[in-house]
C-alpha cells in the first residue's frame, strides 16, 4: 500500500511539473550568410518540452515589422508567454518558431538590387536552421506569419513558395505596392537607383494580387491563409483588395477585421488565433 501511494504522488510530482515547464527564447542567435555577406542575427523559441523529448516538431517562421528586428515579437510580442499559453491550454501544438531578422535598414524580406534577402532566407536560413533544430522538414509541418512588413513577407514567401508552406498568416499585412505608379514613387526617394526593367519585375513579383492572378490557383489553394487587418489600420485596402480577389477566384481563406490599429496591441491580440490556426494543418487526424 505504501509502495502504491510512493508511486502515485511521484506520478503526481511529475505531472504538475510538466505542466509548469515553460519554453525557452534565444533571440540573440547567428548565422553566417555568404549571400548577404554579413552575420545575420535570428531568435528561436523553443516549446516546453524541447529538451526533455527526442521527437521532431513543427516550425512557424515568424516575421517582424518595419523599424524591429528578431526581437520584436520577442519582446512586444510576448511570443514566449502566449504561445507557452496556448500550448498548455490545447489551443496550440507545441512547435519551434524561428524569427529572423530582416535588416529593416535595406529592403526587408526581398530581393531588390543586391540586397538578396529572399534567396537568404531559403537557401540558407531554412536549411540552417531546419538542420540546427528538431524540426520537420516538410510542407505539412511548416507555416509562416508576420506584421506589417513581415505581413508581406507572409504573402510573397506562401505566394513564390506554395509547395513549401502548410499555412500563411499575413497580419496588418503590407500587401505590395498597389500600382506601378506607387513604386516608381517610392523608389524616386531612394538613394539606389534602378532599371524601368527591374521596377517593373519588382512590381509584378511583390504585388500580392498580382500574384494571385499569375500564380496558378490550384497552388495558391494548396495553402491555408489567415488574413487579418484592424479597421482603423493604414493598410486596410490592400488587405480589403487581396480578400475580394482571392474571393472571385474562389480560393478558400480566412479573411478577419477587428477593432483595432496598426499596433502591438492588435498583433498580441492576434498570436493566439494564428497559433492555433497553423497547429490545424500540424495536427494529425
Amino acid at each position: 500500500m505504501k509502495q502504491t501511494l510512493s508511486l502515485f504522488v511521484l506520478s503526481l510530482v511529475i505531472s504538475v511539473s510538466a505542466l509548469g515547464q515553460s519554453g525557452k527564447v534565444h533571440d540573440n542567435l547567428s548565422m553566417t550568410s555568404k549571400i548577404l555577406k554579413s552575420e545575420r542575427k535570428y531568435a528561436v523559441y523553443l516549446p516546453p518540452d524541447y529538451e526533455t523529448s527526442d521527437r521532431s516538431y513543427p516550425v512557424l517562421y515568424l516575421l517582424h515589422g518595419a523599424g524591429d528586428d528578431q526581437t520584436g515579437w520577442v519582446q512586444f510580442g510576448e511570443v514566449l508567454r502566449i504561445t507557452d499559453n496556448a500550448i498548455k491550454d490545447g489551443t496550440a501544438t507545441p512547435m519551434i518558431i524561428i524569427m529572423p531578422d530582416a535588416n529593416t535598414g535595406k529592403r526587408g524580406y526581398f530581393n531588390i538590387g543586391d540586397w538578396k534577402y529572399e534567396d537568404f532566407f531559403f537557401e540558407e536560413l531554412m536549411p540552417y536552421v531546419e538542420q540546427k533544430y528538431r524540426i520537420k522538414a516538410e510542407k505539412r509541418y511548416r507555416a509562416v506569419a508576420g506584421l506589417s512588413m513581415g505581413g508581406g513577407g507572409s504573402f510573397m514567401y506562401a505566394l513564390h513558395h506554395p509547395e513549401l508552406f502548410s499555412s500563411a498568416c499575413p497580419l496588418s499585412a503590407y500587401v505590395g505596392p498597389l500600382t506601378l505608379d506607387n513604386l516608381k514613387e517610392r523608389l524616386k526617394r531612394s538613394d539606389e537607383k534602378y532599371s524601368a526593367a527591374e521596377i517593373k519585375d519588382y512590381f509584378e513579383r511583390h504585388n500580392a494580387l498580382n500574384l494571385i492572378e499569375s500564380v496558378p490557383v490550384k497552388d495558391i489553394k494548396s495553402v491555408r491563409w489567415y488574413i487579418d487587418c484592424g479597421d482603423d489600420d493604414f493598410l486596410y485596402e490592400g488587405n480589403s483588395l487581396v480578400h475580394i480577389a482571392m474571393t472571385k477566384k474562389e480560393i478558400p481563406h480566412e479573411y478577419r477585421v477587428r477593432d483595432g490599429r496598426h499596433n502591438w496591441t492588435y498583433w498580441r491580440e492576434s498570436l493566439p488565433t494564428v497559433l492555433g490556426f497553423v497547429s490545424d494543418a500540424f495536427h494529425q487526424y
